[in-house]
């Protein structure tokens, strides 16, 4: 009896052995488990941090970035206003220059008919001395229109024998060169032509050879 006694002891020593181990390889195995579910929760958690923290950057960076993009903007449309102004002032300034260079052209578009009415009088011969006095009256009138016109720069152009220029002539008609004479040479002019500056106010009329 003493030995079956100790056989079925050993038996249910053997058994509740059995029973420890796998308990202790059920508790193992759950507390893996729990480490790992314990990893992937502390994972979780570190992303929704992260993320957390992302989105206020990304945000800034966001606000940075428009209002980089605004300030360059601006800074173009600065230029552009300060090129526009520049250009502005250099056309005003251009304009009150050539005001200034040719404000007589307009008197003086006024005064050449009255020019050409002198000159035409002054042609005629005085033999009296009542006309000698009224030629000469006109005379100095005609002078002191011409001294005018050449303090404002305005000069004569009376291109008599020399050669025939488009630009500061016009021709009327044209005549046979004479014997040894070239020929585009201007022979007669028929009304003279005025220059202010650099501006043609009037070509002058003229006879050509040919």
């Amino acid at each position: 009896m003493t030995e079956e006694n100790k056989k079925r002891n050993d038996k249910q020593s053997s058994a509740e052995l059995n029973d420890e181990k796998e308990k202790l390889v059920e508790d193992e195995v759950i507390e893996s488990s729990a480490e790992k579910n314990q990893d992937s929760l502390n994972n979780d958690v570190n992303d929704v941090n992260e993320e957390t923290e992302a989105a206020p950057v990304e945000e800034v960076s966001s606000i940075e970035d428009e209002l980089r993009e605004s300030i360059q903007n601006l800074e173009d449309r600065n230029l552009r206003l300060q090129a526009e102004i520049a250009n502005m002032q250099r056309s005003n300034s251009r304009e009150r220059q050539e005001a200034a260079k040719y404000r007589s052209q307009s008197l003086a578009n006024k005064l050449i008919d009255a020019i050409d009415n002198l000159e035409r009088a002054l042609q005629i011969k005085a033999s009296s001395e009542e006309s000698q006095a009224i030629h000469k009256g006109i005379q100095m009138v005609y002078d002191q229109i011409l001294q005018a016109f050449k303090e404002e720069k305005i000069e004569v152009i009376n291109p008599l024998n020399e050669i025939f220029d488009p630009n500061y002539h016009q021709a009327v008609t044209t005549q046979p060169a004479a014997e040894g004479q070239d020929t585009d040479i201007v022979v007669n002019v028929l009304q003279k032509g005025y220059i202010l500056n650099d501006r043609i106010i009037r070509p002058a009329m003229v006879i050509v050879s040919a």
